[in-house]
């Protein structure tokens, strides 16, 4: 088949790679005309890594990255309520990687290009059927033009064109009070140097993670999210405007809420102020669409399911996303019924997703422990049943698709 893919992103180029090896003629149309290494850090879970090293992409993710070696839940004195091994020392078949974003873009891009046409600077702002045929409308700097294909994947993001044609009246995205502040800093290793941490609650929450190795005079590349909320969740709330999104945060915004939180492990005020960047984002996601195939075209990634940052799910799913799209067109020779295998695989999965984030997902058992003991505590089990919160962290991984190797 010929196939357009609109977007550039991690999900899109992941697409392009599993559809090229299944044999399809793939092109990635992407609006920026030339893509730079943006952005902070993410999480590869196992099974999404899986799909990539189906892709040969293995060692060069174990080359870029840190390898995981657990998840660990803390309050906001630093104290560890739960500590969850991921990867292979959790039980997985495939390592989890903590990567920095827009190096992964790049490398993926990079494949992409060597396999597949990637044309920059085209940005898809409609499609239109034609009988068996589908045509994208494509705004370039040179002007408008079309291109016509069998098939028109939409992963385009949040703000996603193709995703208004299935919506068009679905608005801003969803908010719910809540900014995020994202940012790197040369720092010391904590803890084993491959450790994920999630501290806090859900009125104010760090998240950090290492996303390289150490350099020469030990310090090692940290990722860290800061939430806050400041507003109230309110029916009808409005995230910033789209504009403020990506821009440059400010330290003062920060330190007046975790400015006390010294661990014993970690300094988290020395971390933001050692920060070589810093951006501001509204946690925003969109309810779940009742389908996300119309005529010819389908979604993926952020375009079909745009989740709150919980999880480490973002990435992730669109790269599940890919797999399934292209195993089912591998499973069908019909297109309806091909987009409709999929649609059944991954939508069903991704909206419990969407849901569950809402009602904070893996971060529900932070705020009980916050409501405890806001204090802090001597045992956990004082204050919590150790095997409560293992159940639960256990059964939002099991929804969310984590899979451990059969012993």
């Amino acid at each position: 088949m010929q196939i357009i893919i609109a977007g550039g992103g991690i999900g899109g180029l992941t697409a392009a790679l599993a559809l090229q090896a299944r044999g399809h003629a793939v092109t990635v149309l992407e609006a920026v005309r030339e893509p730079r290494p943006l952005g902070v850090g993410i999480n590869l879970l196992p099974h999404a890594v899986a799909v990539l090293a189906e892709l040969g992409l293995l060692p060069a993710l174990h080359a870029m990255a840190v390898e995981t070696s657990a998840l660990v839940f803390a309050n906001r004195h630093g104290q560890t309520i739960y500590r969850d091994p991921r990867g292979l020392a959790g039980g997985y078949s495939d390592p989890q990687y903590s990567i920095h974003r827009g190096e992964l873009q790049m490398r993926l891009w990079a494949e992409a290009s060597a396999r597949v046409d990637v044309r920059g600077g085209q940005r898809v702002i409609g499609v239109r059927d034609e009988g068996d045929r589908v045509v994208a409308q494509i705004e370039t700097a040179e002007g408008p033009r079309e291109l016509e294909a069998d098939l028109v994947v939409g992963a385009d993001g949040i703000h996603s064109a193709l995703r208004r044609r299935l919506a068009p009246d679905e608005g801003p995205p969803c908010w719910r009070g809540v900014m995020m502040w994202r940012g790197t800093s040369w720092a010391p290793p904590f803890l084993d140097g491959r450790t994920m941490v999630q501290a806090g609650h859900s009125q104010a929450k760090f998240v950090v993670y290492p996303i390289g190795a150490p350099r020469a005079d030990g310090l090692q590349l940290i990722n860290w999210i800061a939430d806050r909320r400041v507003r109230d969740p309110e029916p009808g709330l409005t995230a910033p405007d789209r504009a403020d999104w990506s821009r440059p945060g400010r330290l003062d915004d920060l330190l007046p809420t975790f400015g006390g939180w010294h661990f014993d492990w970690l300094d988290v005020p020395g971390l933001l102020t050692r920060a070589e960047q810093m951006l501001e984002w509204p946690m925003v996601d969109r309810d779940p669409l009742p389908r996300w195939r119309l005529g010819r075209t389908t979604l993926l990634g952020d375009a079909a399911h745009p989740m709150f940052p919980i999880g480490s799910n973002g990435a992730t799913q669109a790269i599940l996303d890919a797999k399934a799209l292209a195993g089912a067109l591998a499973a069908h020779t019909d297109l309806d019924a091909a987009l409709a295998a999929y649609e059944d695989e991954r939508r069903p999965m991704c909206a419990r997703i969407v849901e569950m984030n809402r009602r904070e997902g893996l971060d529900a058992i932070l705020d009980r422990v916050e409501a405890l003991a806001p204090g802090g505590f001597t045992r956990l089990a004082d204050v919590i049943d150790p095997a409560e919160v293992a159940r639960e962290i256990n059964s939002y991984k099991a929804a969310a698709g984590h899979r451990q190797r059969a012993p």
